[in-house]
């Protein structure tokens, strides 16, 4: 299959990767040139803009900062709607507010063009050896159509409803993940205010009800101090921000994920935002003056 691909940073640069890995002929497009020129001597096509990724491939996938990239790619000069034939569908993988993916959506069905949501959970590591985990809005034979295409990127892709809703399921995950961060991190501040060894309680709960894939994987950042971005706290402020837009747009009350985004947006105020997630720490510690790093024996 021929396939386009456009936005080649972080996550979508390995993710065409695993695409070219699963046999399918690859357009590459991203706004900086670095990317493509790798891509490009590894066996992709390049292209000098998405309508012309769009002319190349009836199937183009987007990998996007945020919702107005992704208006921007699709509807903007040289866009895709520019070059694209009818029946031409794009699997928009970026992280977007769920009522933009049905607005661009509505746009791109006047041309024709079918879209489907199909946000990704994981972050780097898992965009480079192809597990990560999808969740994909849209229509759900175009989901069984490129199932397998999906596949070459991921470790399971699931179907979750009409358009919009893997935006959905997305957000839903993130703020999950937010909120046990933040738990964590009171935890085990709680834990050193009163003397406690934070390993030894870590190691105490994790096998119980506390116990969380974020727990395994944050805790043991927390107590080393080791912040470096696996998921950075400004990309989590961006889909808190579409959380909370899609919340006040159905009149829905989330309070705590509220509460967090003020804790993240202390920390970018802080200089913060680079840091990895795990980083929410720091604002307790900061609050309760203690540190719950662990001291080298």
């Amino acid at each position: 299959m021929k396939v386009g691909f456009i936005g080649l940073g972080i996550m979508g640069k390995p993710m065409s990767r695993n695409v070219m890995r699963g046999g399918h002929e690859l357009v590459v497009y991203n706004r900086s040139r670095a990317s493509v020129d790798e891509l490009t001597a590894e066996g992709a096509k390049p292209a000098s803009s998405p309508a012309e990724v769009a002319r190349e491939c009836s199937v183009i996938i987007t990998m996007l900062p945020n919702s107005p990239q992704v208006r921007e790619v699709c509807l903007g000069e040289n866009g895709i709607a520019e070059g694209a034939k009818e029946g031409t569908i794009v699997i928009d993988m970026s992280s977007i507010d769920p009522v933009e993916t049905k607005a661009i959506g509505a746009e791109l069905a006047k041309k024709g063009i079918e879209l489907m949501d199909a946000p990704v959970s994981g972050g780097e590591p898992k965009a480079i050896d192809g597990t990560i985990s999808v969740m994909v809005g849209g229509k759900k034979e175009s989901f069984d159509k490129y199932y397998d295409l999906l596949m070459t990127m991921a470790a399971s892709a699931v179907y979750v409803g009409e358009l919009g809703s893997g935006n959905v399921a997305k957000l839903a995950n993130q703020v999950i993940v937010a909120l046990n961060i933040a738990a964590v991190s009171e935890a085990l501040t709680l834990a050193v205010k009163n003397g406690a060894d934070p390993e030894l309680v870590y190691q105490a709960i994790r096998g119980g009800l506390a116990g969380s894939t974020v727990l395994d994987a944050k805790a043991p950042m927390m107590m080393s101090h080791d912040f470096k971005p696996g998921f950075r706290i400004e990309l989590h402020i961006k889909d808190l921000n579409n959380a909370l837009n899609a919340a006040h747009a159905t009149s829905t009350s989330l309070p705590l994920t509220s509460q967090v985004m003020e804790i993240m947006q202390a920390l970018k105020a802080d200089g913060c935002e680079k840091d990895d997630h795990s980083a929410i720490v720091k604002y307790y510690e900061k609050i309760s003056d203690v540190s719950v790093e662990k001291e080298e024996k």
